[in-house]
């Protein structure tokens, strides 16, 4: 079976995070920073989860699943280290046609949490289908070197020269010209070795040069 890629907008969407271990700490600070509303149910958090919940981040019930814990939500991670409980409360997600995911249970899984670069809106998943997570991460090491944080600047920048191109160019023609030849393999590169104002140069060279032509 192969799994379908996809980014997931989880602005405002309410998911629900099962367990209040370490494991679950990572899970819920991943939600709460892709802008979801999280709600924890678990008998004790870590110290991180309880501050983030003093903040309002979070929100929290003490104790242990109930299938109403579902109610309204829209994705799930299981993070208990009970098996019975895993499995109770995948086939209320199930039922419910609820995305859920069980940690480190790949058969009870509607999705898998990919391995991730993070570089501001740039994002590198790797994931094996849960075949093999140390895998997934020491490819994820490996591109955190290869794509460093100063790509973060330069996704931004790209992102404002492409909303010049569109709101400034008029013909579509040369407008979809210019949005094709921003980056190339050099400026890559360029970017790679961290010489960002040679990077920028040169996608500013593209758009005049070709916005010029006739």
């Amino acid at each position: 079976m192969e799994f379908y890629p996809v980014f997931l907008n989880l602005v405002n969407k309410k998911c629900l995070v099962v367990g209040g271990g370490n494991v679950a700490e990572r899970k819920v600070s991943a939600l709460v920073r892709c802008g979801a509303e999280v709600t924890v149910v678990s008998p004790s958090l870590t110290p991180i989860l309880q501050e983030m919940v003093k903040r309002g981040q979070i929100s929290y019930r003490r104790g242990f699943y109930q299938s109403s814990d579902l109610d309204g939500v829209y994705l799930v991670i299981s993070a208990t280290n009970d098996e019975q409980t895993n499995g109770i409360i995948a086939g209320d997600c199930s039922s419910r046609n609820i995305m859920i995911n069980v940690v480190d249970d790949p058969t009870r899984c509607s999705f898998f949490v990919p391995s991730v670069v993070h570089r501001g809106a740039l994002k590198l998943a790797i994931s094996t289908g849960g075949k093999s997570p140390k895998l997934a991460k020491i490819i994820r090491e490996s591109l955190e070197k290869e794509f460093g944080p100063q790509f973060e600047e330069f996704v931004n920048f790209i992102g404002d020269m492409r909303e010049r191109v569109i709101s400034e160019v008029a013909d579509p023609r040369k407008r979809n010209q210019i949005l094709k030849h921003l980056v190339d393999d050099h400026t890559l590169e360029l970017v790679k070795q961290g010489d960002l104002q040679q990077a920028k140069e040169r996608v500013k060279h593209v758009y005049h040069r070709n916005r010029c032509q006739p």
